[in-house]
């Protein structure tokens, strides 16, 4: 295992080294997401996009939760691991998937059930409602998968090995083209088989990473005895995993949100936001990944008690973050017409390029707001504080979707990117404040 002990060695090295892995692993995940939409849309048709599209959102609560409590446990695995206390790590481990596979087990049962009722009250409109409940049906079915993958991966990176999760995902991305360019761009099977490949992906990446945790992996799998929810670990994960759980959750809810008032401006506007969000998606992960990196370096840091490396970790992460924004802001700026058409073809093609590309143009400026969010993230992540992370994820999508339902009715969707600034201009105005007094309080122990 390629682990890596951050209370050593240079901060920005550590950060690059982690998130690299990270962002391609991320970047993968993506892809093959985004390979479904693009051959829905080319082989199947735009309403097949738009189905796909409409039930998004739904699922991505559903992950989005999911990796919420896998993030607050690797917060808290990173911690025994920067104490050196393996013991520790392996319960944290086995509480982890038995616990968190309980509960999403009752939850794609539940979502099953409901699925009709959410595309309801997601006003989706008529000709694509029951393509729409079949392939959420399908996709919900792959939610034990998305969370077994999730919460093994977080074990991994947890003592910043984000290589091995990498390579899982490279074979699942790999495995769901093929089969999709197989069965849906040679066979034309629809978006039934759509979600099935999808599914079939997510399982062999989980199954790859339980094999190679089993075998290869003594100091993160649980050995006899260490098979149990233990209670105390039990309340720290949820101490630190159900605020973070909440605040995942929150942001597709706030997609929801938003999704409601542009289904209510038709396919093809429906068509376009669909496709930029897969080129948002696209353009944030990165961010997430140089978050992700702070998270863990400072958490390990915190279990070592090295304070001076927590903040000169901080202010690494944050100029990767700045640096990264100007790449990705002008690549968004040059290509975003072609981005969009990517995912269309056919009549009423031009449109949805037209009204993705101008969406665009708004958020290759804007995606500096969100750089700066996630590095703020990440630090009180790492330092445990997931309350401060809740409460300004909570002020960022209330915001967001608060102005999107009045922006859309006269922008349309360009109106979403102008309520995305909005919003995390206001997270920024909440955050910064108790950032910089954490850090000033950080000086002060060290001095002390």
């Amino acid at each position: 295992m390629a682990s890596r002990d951050m209370t050593k060695g240079s901060e920005r090295t550590h950060l690059i080294a982690y998130a690299w892995p990270l962002i391609l692993g991320n970047l993968l995940q993506l892809a093959y997401n985004a390979v479904d939409s693009i051959i829905a849309g080319r082989f199947i048709g735009k309403e097949a996009l738009a189905a796909e599209g409409v039930a998004g959102p739904v699922m991505n609560l559903v992950i989005l939760a999911i990796s919420g409590m896998c993030i607050g446990a690797g917060v808290l695995m990173s911690e025994f691991f920067g104490a050196g206390k393996k013991e520790r790590l392996r319960e944290t481990v086995g509480t982890m998937l038995l616990s968190g596979g309980a509960v999403c087990l009752a939850v794609t049962l539940l979502g099953l059930a409901l699925t009709p009722v959410l595309l309801y009250a997601l006003q989706v409109p008529g000709d694509i409602f029951d393509i729409a409940v079949l392939y959420l049906r399908v996709t919900f079915l792959g939610a034990p998968f998305t969370f077994l993958y999730n919460a093994l991966s977080a074990a991994l990176k947890s003592v910043g090995d984000t290589k091995t999760p990498l390579w899982f995902l490279a074979c699942s991305a790999i495995l769901n083209a093929v089969l999709d360019l197989i069965f849906l761009g040679i066979f034309r099977f629809g978006i039934l088989c759509s979600a099935v490949t999808t599914v079939v992906a997510e399982a062999v990446s989980a199954m790859l990473a339980l094999i190679y945790l089993r075998k290869k992996v003594r100091d993160l799998w649980p050995g006899k005895g260490e098979w149990r929810i233990e209670r105390t670990l039990g309340k720290k994960m949820l101490h630190y995993g159900l605020p973070t759980a909440l605040q995942q959750a929150i942001q597709p809810i706030c997609k929801l949100l938003i999704q409601g008032n542009v289904n209510a401006l038709g396919l093809h506007a429906i068509a376009a936001f669909h496709a930029c969000t897969r080129v948002d998606d696209f353009a944030c992960i990165p961010e997430q990944s140089i978050s992700s990196g702070m998270s863990t370096l400072i958490a390990q840091n915190r279990g070592a008690g090295k304070q001076e490396r927590i903040r000169r970790g901080f202010l690494e992460g944050m100029k990767l973050e700045a640096s990264y924004w100007v790449l990705i802001g002008l690549v968004t700026m040059i290509f975003r017409r072609y981005f969009v058409a990517a995912f269309v073809t056919g009549e009423g093609a031009d449109t949805v390029i037209t009204l993705g590309s101008e969406y665009l143009f708004y958020m290759a400026f804007f995606y500096l707001w969100p750089a700066m969010t996630n590095g703020v993230q990440g630090y009180f992540r790492g330092m445990g504080q997931m309350g401060i992370t809740m409460v300004s994820t909570f002020i960022q999508a209330g915001l967001r979707a608060l102005c999107s339902f009045f922006l859309t009715k006269t922008m349309g969707i360009s109106g979403i990117a102008i309520s995305s600034c909005i919003g995390w201009s206001c997270m920024l105005l909440f955050e910064v404040p108790l950032a910089v007094k954490s850090m000033r309080s950080l000086k002060t122990e060290k001095s002390t």
